[in-house]
């Protein structure tokens, strides 16, 4: 699974470890897996789980909710995989 950035709406930049799925017409068809809200370098917080609401990690969305998708830097790449781990 690739470790991507996902903008989903004008402020609101996730990274996370994404899947594409088969799905039916109007189901969700993207697996977001320990997505983390991104504020800046150094600055991630769970986007919603292991909060007060859920402990899920993994969050189905549909693809047209998703504005854009870019490659995070390696450093932030490494700063994601040790808030995962």
């Amino acid at each position: 699974m690739e470790i991507k950035c996902i903008l989903i709406n004008v402020d609101n930049v996730l990274i996370t470890q994404i899947e594409e799925v088969g799905s039916e017409l109007g189901e969700p068809d993207c697996k977001l897996v320990k997505p983390y809200r991104f504020f800046g370098e150094g600055k991630m917080k769970p986007w919603l789980g292991d909060t007060e609401i859920t402990n899920q990690t993994e969050f189905m969305i549909h693809s047209d909710k998703i504005l854009t998708i870019f490659d995070p830097t390696p450093e932030i790449i490494q700063e994601y995989k040790e808030l995962i781990a």
